[in-house]
């Protein structure tokens, strides 16, 4: 059944940012297709691992500040070993910090190129060595519509996301072939705490929905599907995309 090749039972899904916005909404996705769920950030969520536990899943959180990265190189490692496993990496926890070029702090540069880029890469390496052990693995990284265009005031967070992208096909063209898949998902703009700036900005929310052609803001339901789409056998020949989640933005 067509179905069942979306199913992620018996699958340890390691998810970055994944206690809100979403990576929230990711995990508890993951969790309902069948994976069992390890989340990064630096808080935990009870309410989250209620309802995954609810689920009959098993739940893990791992408290990690990746803007340092002897803590980033601690996080596959400690979670394999409470766990046993990793079978699918999604590198989702990323900030932005908004700023016009010719103002762009240099502090501001690099640490939003070490959560949004150099992390997943850390991670993906770490994750992939499990991976190639077994000769599977999913990892999805999440991109940004910016990883095609430049945005406005965001020179750092536009350059890593262009990053990710490159990343995510280096890593796919040496991977595919040992039956790893890495693929990228980019959502355009979505209403959680990070985009609050722009929402917070009657002028440019509505610019927001006038300029997607869907008339709307994404929701963060809205990436669950594409993201276990992704994790799923059902993808097991798609190397290498960086999939639009973004209400047609990209095709305006």
């Amino acid at each position: 059944m067509i179905l069942d090749r979306f199913r992620l039972d018996g699958k340890i899904a390691v998810v970055t940012g994944g206690t809100k916005g979403m990576g929230k909404a990711m995990a508890l996705a993951m969790a309902e297709a069948g994976a069992d769920i390890a989340t990064v950030s630096r808080r935990p969520d009870p309410d989250l691992e209620k309802a995954i536990v609810a689920l009959g899943r098993q739940y893990l959180h791992h408290s990690a500040d990746l803007t340092k990265r002897e803590e980033t190189r601690e996080v596959i490692p400690a979670i394999v070993d409470k766990m046993g496993d990793v079978g699918i990496l999604i590198n989702n926890a990323g900030i932005i910090r908004r700023s016009p070029a010719i103002e762009h702090p240099e502090d501001d540069w690099d640490t939003t190129l070490e959560i949004d880029l150099t992390a997943p890469f850390i991670l993906s390496q770490a994750a992939g060595q499990i991976m190639l052990k077994k000769g599977k693995g999913k990892i999805i990284n999440v991109a940004s519509v910016l990883a095609f265009q430049g945005g406005l005031n965001v020179a750092g967070y536009a350059s890593a996301k262009h990053g990710v992208a490159g990343l995510t096909k280096a890593l796919a063209n040496d991977w595919a072939g040992k039956g790893i898949n890495v693929n990228a998902l980019a959502p355009s703009f979505f209403t959680t705490e990070f985009t609050e700036a722009i929402q917070n900005d009657p002028d440019r929310s509505k610019s927001v929905t006038e300029r997607t052609p869907a008339g709307r803001w994404g929701n963060v339901e809205d990436i669950a599907g594409a993201a276990v789409f992704l994790a799923s056998p059902a993808s097991d020949f798609i190397n290498g995309v960086i999939l639009p989640v973004d209400g047609g933005w990209m095709a305006w």
